[in-house]
């Protein structure tokens, strides 16, 4: 896959993903804790294609590279949000898995891209 695919399919799976979260959270409960979780969760995963659609604007390759690490800690964060939704019994556990899955393979998509652009050596 050309780097320019590779970019176009990570964002492009990135705002599906932001999707089927927005899903998610709209079938859940409207008691307190869930809408705690459930707008933390949206947070973070928009926050993923968020940054990167900004780092297209960035300015230097150390502000791209600052933008992929910022949504990799954001992919980081809306696996732990799922994973208590999860372990609490709070949502539909097929579905959760299934986003589970699918923000794992994000999360090494952009550790993979960030990996490269160290190997760039952008510091």
């Amino acid at each position: 896959m050309g780097e320019q695919n590779f970019k176009t399919d990570l964002k492009s799976r990135c705002y599906k993903f932001s999707l089927d979260i927005i899903s998610l959270t709209n079938m859940l409960s409207r008691r307190r804790s869930f809408r705690i979780i459930s707008d933390q969760l949206i947070r973070s995963a928009t926050s993923i294609g968020a940054n990167l659609i900004e780092a297209q604007s960035s300015s230097s390759k150390l502000e791209f590279k600052r933008f992929y690490e910022i949504a990799l800690r954001s992919a980081n964060e809306t696996k732990y949000w799922l994973g208590l939704l999860k372990d609490a019994k709070l949502g539909d556990d097929k579905m959760i898995d299934n986003l589970l899955d699918e923000i794992t393979q994000i999360a090494k998509m952009i550790a993979k891209a960030i990996i490269k652009l160290k190997t760039l050596q952008i510091k």
